[in-house]
């Protein structure tokens, strides 16, 4: 069984920051490249960011220099660090294994960039 638990979401004003986890159950995490996603209100589920298992990492030109995201295999934990947060990056954030995988998509966590 395989659970992904997101948390550390919030209201934050422009150019703030926040940082998010995302904790694993199953045998899969060390194995699997991971990936944050987001989803904004009426728009597509999309990919933030992803890490490979030896914790190399690839950003979406909207957050790259402003998102940092890393993992610890010993804890089952991904990271998102997001600072410089602007109103569009104002979503629902995921984690999930990097192709995600469908059936496995968690509840998220709210971010939501405002003044």
């Amino acid at each position: 069984q395989v659970q992904f638990v997101e948390s550390g979401g919030g209201l934050v004003q422009p150019g703030g920051s926040l940082r998010l986890s995302c904790v694993a159950s199953g045998s899969i995490f060390r194995s699997r490249a991971m990936g944050w996603y987001r989803q904004a209100p009426g728009k597509q589920r999309e990919l933030v960011a992803r890490i490979t298992t030896d914790s190399s990492a690839n950003y979406a030109g909207s957050v790259q220099g402003r998102f940092t995201i890393s993992r610890d295999n010993a804890k089952n934990t991904v990271y998102l660090q997001m600072n410089s947060l602007k109103p569009e990056d104002t979503a629902v954030y995921y984690c999930n294994g990097f192709p995600w995988m469908a059936m496995y998509w968690g509840q998220g966590t709210q971010v939501t960039v405002s003044s």
